[in-house]
């Protein structure tokens, strides 16, 4: 039986990363050396730091990424595309071009017998004011033409400069640590989920950039998948136990 992989947080092309083009690479290599063990990789959001598609026109770069991904789907490999708060711009070309499955919100499915909920993690239960109306505008039908009306020259300018800002209010451009049960709330999110939804085995979540792996009442699982712009971390499940692992360049092989 082969693996299912999931990862999180990339943020390609971010002009806040200096070391976007070895981290592309990173990425690209992990997936080459997964490529024969999996039956399917779950890409749970925000590969992209700034992710718009024109109507003939899509985002300059990520060309070993996005070879990468389609060499996976050619040869049968399901990968899945959660869109982020930063990529969620897309509107068919990834499925088209590249053949990933992608999902607009959270989903929940059996895998290898199990069931996962899924979801990049943006605006579940999170109070900030801020933050709920700019997913709202983010996502408002609207809102998007408007953006697809400006040059792609400036609308890419204008989203890339944006994520850079909001990455770089953040010390050091990362994320704080775990605050704990009580405060973070993707776990509040989960607990009151779970009390309407018990048969779910695992919750697999992006989006906080920490590492977490969470028992739940239930003998369920939640956890959150880091990030691949410093920890490099993502979780394999084979069927029978889900691992949170770490990349290390040089001891995963194909």
């Amino acid at each position: 039986m082969k693996n299912v992989y999931f990862l999180s947080d990339a943020h390609l092309g971010s002009l806040a990363i200096p070391h976007g083009r070895t981290q592309e690479r990173r990425l690209v290599r992990f997936l080459d050396s997964i490529k024969e063990k999996a039956e399917a990789i779950y890409l749970m959001g925000d590969l992209f730091d700034f992710w718009n598609e024109y109507r003939y026109v899509v985002p300059k770069g990520y060309t070993r990424f996005l070879g990468k991904l389609s060499e996976l789907t050619d040869q049968g490999v399901e990968v899945h595309f959660f869109v982020g708060n930063h990529d969620l711009w897309t509107y068919g070309y990834l499925e088209q071009e590249c053949g990933l499955i992608v999902h607009q919100k959270p989903i929940t499915t059996e895998i290898l017998g199990k069931v996962f909920f899924l979801a990049h993690g943006d605006g579940l239960g999170d109070p900030d004011p801020l933050f709920r109306f700019l997913r709202r505008l983010f996502r408002n039908t609207f809102c998007q033409h408007l953006l697809n009306a400006l040059h792609p020259r400036w609308g890419m300018s204008l989203g890339l400069n944006w994520a850079k800002h909001s990455r770089m209010k953040r010390a050091d451009g990362k994320e704080m640590p775990y605050l704990g049960e009580e405060k973070e709330y993707l776990v509040r999110f989960t607990k009151a989920y779970m009390k309407e939804h018990q048969d779910i085995d695992f919750f697999i979540y992006g989006h906080r950039h920490i590492e977490l792996d969470l028992m739940l009442p239930h003998k369920t699982r939640m956890l959150i998948l880091g990030d691949w712009i410093w920890q490099f971390t993502y979780a394999v499940f084979d069927g029978e136990h889900l691992f949170m692992e770490q990349y290390i360049e040089g001891e995963s092989q194909p």
